[in-house]
C-alpha cells in the first residue's frame, strides 16, 4: 500500500520548524514529544536473566548451527525469512529500518506470521499490517551531530538510527535488558559488486546481479534497491551500543565466524552453545 503524501501545510510546517530549529535540534525536540508505544513498554526487562541472539546478514550465519538458536529469543532484520527454509522457524522479533527494504518487500514483510514485528511508525501505511506489529518511535536522524549516533535507554519511547538496522535491535535488547547479547552473522565487511546502478541520489543502489555480502543472493539481489552501506557510520554506533551495555553492567558478545567487527568481545559460537549440543 501506498502512503497518502502529507498535505502542503504539514509539509510546509515540517519544513519551517526543522529549518527553524536545526537539524539535530529538531529531533531532539520531537523526542521529547513523543508519546510511549504500548506494545514495545509491555517489553521492559522482559529479557531480565535471560540472553538473547541478533542475527546479522552476513554470509557468516549460516556457519552456525540453526538448531541451536530454535529455543533461544533472536532478533531477525531485512531478509532473514528467505533462509527460514533452513534456519527452520522465524525469529522472536522481525525489525526493519531501511526505507528501500520496506518499498521492495512490503508485502514479504506483511505476511509474515509467527514473529513480533517492530518497525519505524513511517511505515504505517507502506506495509499491510497483519500479526503482532509495534510502530516504534524511530528517529531518522543522520546528522552530523555531536557524539552521534544517539542511544535510547527507552525503546518504548523513541529509537535513534545508526546507519544499521542491528542498531535499532541493540536497543530493543537493552530496553529488555537482555544479558548477555550474542551476535552472529556479523561480517562488518561489503563489497560493492561491479554491476550495481546508481540513480540520482549515489547513495542509492540498484542490483543487477546476486547478492556477495549476505547469507543469500536474493538479501539485496537482482532488482533489489539498497543504500551504499557506510560501516565506518555503523562503527560508530558499535562503539556507542558497547559502551551503554557496559556501563550498564552488561554484556554484547560477537560470536561471528570471522568477520571485521572488534568491537566487542569475541567468544566462538560453539562455546556459547556447548550445553545445547550435549543436550
Amino acid at each position: 500500500m501506498v502512503p497518502s503524501e502529507p498535505t502542503l501545510w504539514r509539509r510546509l510546517s515540517r519544513f519551517l520548524l526543522t529549518r527553524a530549529v536545526g537539524g539535530h535540534r529538531y529531533f531532539r525536540w520531537r523526542a521529547k514529544h513523543l508519546r510511549p508505544v504500548p506494545g514495545i513498554e509491555a517489553l521492559r526487562g522482559s529479557g531480565r536473566g535471560r540472553r538473547c541472539v541478533i542475527m546479522g546478514g552476513g554470509p557468516s550465519l549460516k556457519a552456525v548451527d540453526p538448531e541451536l538458536l530454535r529455543d533461544e529469543v533472536t532478533f531477525g532484520v531485512n531478509g532473514i525469512y528467505l533462509i527460514d527454509d533452513w534456519l527452520g522457524f522465524l525469529p522472536t522479533f522481525y525489525v526493519v529500518e531501511d526505507a528501500l527494504v520496506v518499498e521492495d518487500r512490503a508485502e514479504e514483510i506483511a505476511a509474515l506470521e509467527g514473529t513480533t514485528k517492530i518497525y519505524g511508525d513511517v511505515y504505517k501505511k507502506r506495509i499491510r499490517e497483519h500479526g503482532e506489529v509495534h510502530h516504534a518511535n524511530v528517529l531518522y536522524d543522520y546528522s552530523q551531530y555531536r557524539d552521534f549516533p544517539n542511544f535510547s535507554h527507552d525503546a518504548a519511547h523513541c529509537l535513534w538510527v545508526g546507519g544499521t538496522v542491528s542498531y535499532l535491535c541493540l536497543q530493543l535488547a537493552y530496553y529488555m535488558e537482555f544479558d548477555p547479547v550474542i551476535l552472529v552473522g556479523f561480517d562488518h565487511n561489503y563489497a560493492e559488486p561491479a554491476d550495481v546502478s546508481k540513480g540520482e541520489n549515489p547513495n542509492e543502489w540498484t542490483s543487477h546481479s546476486d547478492d556477495p555480502n549476505h547469507f543469500h543472493p536474493d538479501y539485496f539481489g537482482k532488482g533489489k534497491r539498497w543504500h551504499a552501506p557506510r560501516t565506518d557510520r555503523m562503527q560508530l554506533a558499535y562503539e556507542r551500543a558497547e559502551e551503554e551495555f557496559r556501563r550498564a553492567g552488561r554484556r554484547v558478545i560477537n560470536a561471528t565466524e570471522g568477520g571485521k567487527l572488534e568491537v566487542f568481545e569475541r567468544v566462538p559460537f560453539d562455546m556459547l552453545f556447548a550445553e545445547r549440543r550435549e543436550a
